[in-house]
């Protein structure tokens, strides 16, 4: 199963930050792009384990 959500990515300094408005709490962060969306993937993923989780 293949779940889509926005990615908010801004440059702060040498940084670049994100996070996902779907997604309260997953947050990511990187000196490329692709690293930032990498660091957010990687959070979704752990929050949605958790939840899962939680739930069984």
């Amino acid at each position: 199963m293949r779940n889509e959500f926005t990615a908010v990515i801004e440059r702060d300094g040498d940084w670049f930050v994100s996070w996902s408005p779907e997604i309260p709490g997953a947050n990511g962060q990187g000196r490329t792009v692709e690293e930032c969306r990498e660091s957010l993937g990687a959070a979704i993923q752990l929050i949605l384990e958790d939840r899962c989780a939680n739930n069984a």
